[in-house]
């Protein structure tokens, strides 16, 4: 029986098998609010067959976007729209739902990537950007704003009230975005944090202002719905002190005390300077070392597109689920295919149980969801 195809579960979350839909920016917000592009595309990828559908990282202030066109839910009018999406996705499909919480700290204020991604003028749809000290990420953009009591509060806050218009929305799951270069990662390495207060400075202070967030949002969060992290496990840089493997344990056994249902382990971002190793499933080998220290469920990401590599990853006790983000996009399908070619069997809608070749393994199980 295919290991990658057996439930899961997260917290008191079920999941059917331990495909993860990774949270994938798209860039196609108005004012925080998702459009029509939100209906198509996550329309799509929740017909997948993945055990878990993770909206893109959504902000939790205007100011936290990554661009002027990232997905938000600090207002009434963002949790409105998005309430549209995830009633689409409901009607359709039983996959189950989580929501990235984001704020992109020193990372904001950029331009879409197909526009060149280059941090944006203030007179040209920009914005001062807010982190843990005065230091840019590129050496020729302006620094952001070094966060006083009033900014670290603020943003907590933002985090808080977010998760309640998640939880009011009905996601099944949340993830805290902690990795790739933005605002929690800032606090995390010492690239980005050169504080010389209770959150700069040792380990342990560094650490202190993404476990306030995680335990902030946990503490109003209903039980039953599971909160997970996405961390850098590395910054690749290592010609100066930077974050590791080695921190990313310490951090991993903090979160996982503190409530964490998952760990969703990542690696980079934070520097221009990184020099990554990139290769199939070059940060598995973080996944792996982060399953070794935490009793809780870890995810691995990063270049998985086969499905006996998936497979490969679950059977050999490297991580407990794979998140898959370019692969789904360039094959929607992704998990049918892989079932049938591992023998197992996957959800799909009974409008496209037709679609299977002649000769291909029966790969649908038994559902009655969509004919009633």
């Amino acid at each position: 029986m295919s290991k990658l195809f057996n439930p899961i579960k997260l917290g008191q979350l079920t999941l059917d098998n331990r495909i993860m839909v990774s949270p994938m920016c798209q860039y196609s917000a108005q004012e925080g609010n998702a459009t029509a592009w939100h209906y198509a595309h996550l329309g799509g990828l929740a017909l997948s067959g993945a055990g878990l559908l993770c909206l893109e990282a959504t902000a939790v202030t205007p100011k936290g976007r990554i661009t002027p066109s990232c997905l938000g839910l600090w207002n009434d009018a963002n949790e409105d729209a998005l309430a549209g999406v995830l009633a689409m996705i409901r009607a359709v499909s039983p996959i189950k739902v989580a929501i990235q919480l984001a704020h992109a700290g020193r990372k904001a204020s950029s331009a879409e990537p197909w526009l060149g991604g280059q941090l944006l003028d203030t007179s040209n749809r920009g914005w001062v950007t807010k982190a843990p000290s005065e230091l840019a990420h590129k050496d020729n953009e302006r620094p952001p704003h070094a966060m006083d009591d009033t900014d670290l509060q603020d943003i907590k806050k933002a985090f808080v009230a977010s998760a309640q218009r998640a939880v009011r929305l009905g996601v099944d799951a949340i993830e805290l975005h902690s990795a790739h270069g933005y605002l929690l990662h800032q606090f995390l390495s010492p690239i980005a944090n050169q504080r010389e207060d209770r959150y700069g400075g040792s380990l342990e202070n560094r650490m202190r202002y993404p476990l306030e967030v995680f335990q902030a949002i946990r503490a109003i969060v209903p039980s039953h719905i599971p909160i997970g992290i996405r961390i850098s496990a590395s910054d690749w840089v290592s010609e100066e002190a930077s974050w590791d493997i080695e921190q990313s344990k310490v951090f991993a056994r903090a979160v996982a005390q503190a409530g964490a249902a998952w760990i969703d382990v990542s690696s980079a971002g934070v520097s221009p300077k990184q020099q990554i190793d990139l290769k199939p499933g070059y940060q598995v080998p973080f996944a792996e070392a982060i399953k070794n220290t935490v009793d809780i469920p870890v995810i691995a990401v990063g270049l998985i597109t086969e499905a006996e590599q998936a497979e490969a990853i679950i059977a050999q006790g490297q991580a407990d689920m794979v998140a898959l983000a370019r692969a789904l996009l360039y094959d929607p399908r992704w998990p049918w295919h892989a079932a049938a070619k591992l023998g197992a069997k996957v959800y799909g809608s009974p409008q496209y149980w037709r679609s299977v070749p002649t000769g291909t393994n029966r790969i649908f199980g038994d559902t009655t969801f969509g004919q009633r």
